[in-house]
């Protein structure tokens, strides 16, 4: 399995992560000219914009290191776009990162952290 495909599965553990506390996933993969966003979730009046990296369990890293400051603008430029074309400025807003470790048996362990950075 190549790493975009393992990238995915990640994804959409996480998203099961999500949904199994309760939100709705809103869209996932929205791109615009700024950025990606992984998730779009909402959970009454706030709107998670989750962004994922997946790494092996043993990284030499932790993956929420992967998001850089660079890469925070981007996420924020395209939650932007987003929330303004769906009309949701006037919701809370949470940045989240969620690391999506694969596990040696399979699957995935999920890391959640809120509020990873701010707008």
């Amino acid at each position: 399995m190549n790493t975009q495909d393992t990238g995915r599965r990640g994804e959409a553990a996480a998203a099961r992560y999500y949904m199994n506390r309760g939100y709705k996933l809103l869209d996932h993969n929205y791109k615009t000219r700024q950025g990606e966003l992984d998730l779009v979730l909402q959970k009454g009046e706030l709107v998670v914009i989750a962004e994922v990296k997946t790494r092996a369990e043993n990284a030499w890293y932790r993956p929420q290191e992967a998001v850089t400051r660079a890469k925070q603008r981007r996420i924020l430029l395209a939650a932007q776009s987003y929330l303004q074309t769906n009309g949701l400025l006037e919701k809370m807003i949470r940045f989240d990162v969620v690391e999506a470790l694969t596990l040696p048996q399979g699957g995935f362990a999920i890391h959640c952290i809120r509020d990873a950075f701010q707008a």
